[in-house]
């Protein structure tokens, strides 16, 4: 049975921010997209709404028939503006997607791990998106999904170039991989602006949470491959997996050291964070984003020890424009979303407060 599009409103943390999985304490979620496109179809770039409709009713087709139950399609062109926001801001779709003029559609499943968007800037654009660390897991999801599509669909595709694509730079295996992770430590003690071009030259690209042109906000970063041409599935994931874990060692040690070296500063640091968010009447978005990860941060080194880590998983996403907006079930202006975001953290603060409270028995 399909379900309503308000369930994937409503509910504010995915499956992948479930603070779950390998290394889950600096690496928050794990993302595979694959870009397909269909032959004898104009790519999106130069396509016309008759194509584009046909793309998207043949692969609307196949997946909802599938074996896989659960999934929810929704065109792009029936879902309000700010709903298409908050699925953005869930990372279920592209900001590109949100264009109704593309004749774009998505398809989600029910615990919103695949995300599969149409006529984006390929046909098909296959996300699966992990908590924690889960490269292999996501890898294999994706391509089951992939593969339930090219037995059914004619992919593009040509066997010195691999998949063709809209952009050039995703030919080849059409493959992201990417790992979104919390790197506060190396942030403060400022290595990361070594640390990013020393990635980039091993072929990663650095961007913010939110993918390319975006910032990264509450020191969140996101390492993807750079190349696709030339590599397998395979080498990719060896590749980014070996950055990964060459990030997190670095940054388990700059945590160390703060600790050896400056524990009483940071201690004050993280506090007066957590003071921020719990008693703040005005709170912008990137003062909300820095103090969140402080918080995070404490909560990982038992430094912080009454706030539960889902708490603040929906705060990332209370946060964001859509999603206010959304609770006050109205437009607000920029000032107004920051006495309205100051409000929703200090009352989902207060429920865990009173949450820890019953649990302890008090």
């Amino acid at each position: 049975m399909l379900m309503s599009i308000n369930k994937f409103m409503k509910g504010s943390v995915a499956g992948w921010m479930k603070a779950s999985g390998e290394h889950a304490d600096i690496v928050m979620s794990t993302r595979i997209r694959l870009a397909r496109n269909l032959r004898g179809h104009l790519f999106p770039i130069a396509s016309n709404p008759e194509d584009a409709n046909q793309v998207d009713e043949v692969v609307k087709e196949v997946l909802l028939n599938s074996g896989e139950k659960g999934y929810e399609y929704m065109r792009m062109s029936d879902v309000p503006l700010l709903d298409r926001q908050i699925l953005v801001e869930k990372h279920l779709i592209s900001p590109q997607l949100t264009d109704s003029k593309r004749n774009g559609a998505v398809i989600l499943s029910e615990d919103e791990t695949v995300s599969l968007m149409i006529n984006e800037e390929d046909h098909i654009r296959i996300q699966c998106i992990y908590p924690g660390f889960q490269l292999e897991n996501a890898y294999e999801h994706a391509d089951s999904v992939d593969n339930e599509l090219e037995d059914k669909l004619p992919y593009a595709f040509d066997e010195e170039f691999g998949y063709l694509t809209s952009c050039p730079s995703n030919t080849g295996t059409g493959m992201r991989a990417s790992v979104m992770m919390h790197l506060p430590a190396l942030t403060i003690t400022k290595q990361i602006d070594r640390i990013i071009p020393a990635v980039t030259r091993l072929g990663m690209v650095v961007r913010g949470s939110y993918g390319e042109g975006s910032e990264a906000l509450g020191n969140i970063y996101q390492i993807s491959n750079q190349t696709t041409l030339g590599k397998t599935e395979k080498e990719i994931l060896a590749d980014l997996k070996n950055v990964a874990l060459r990030l997190i060692a670095h940054e388990r040690r700059s945590r160390e050291v703060l600790l050896a070296k400056s524990k009483i500063a940071l201690e004050n640091k993280l506090f007066r964070s957590l003071g921020i968010i719990k008693y703040a009447r005005l709170l912008p978005s990137g003062e909300a984003a820095r103090c969140l990860s402080d918080v995070r941060l404490g909560i990982d080194l038992e430094i912080i020890q009454d706030i539960d880590m889902s708490i603040l998983n929906e705060l990332m996403i209370f946060m964001q424009p859509g999603f206010l907006q959304q609770y006050a079930r109205t437009e607000l202006t920029a000032e107004e979303r920051d006495i309205f975001r100051a409000d929703l953290f200090r009352e989902r603060l207060s429920v865990n407060q009173v949450s820890e409270r019953e649990d302890s028995g008090e």
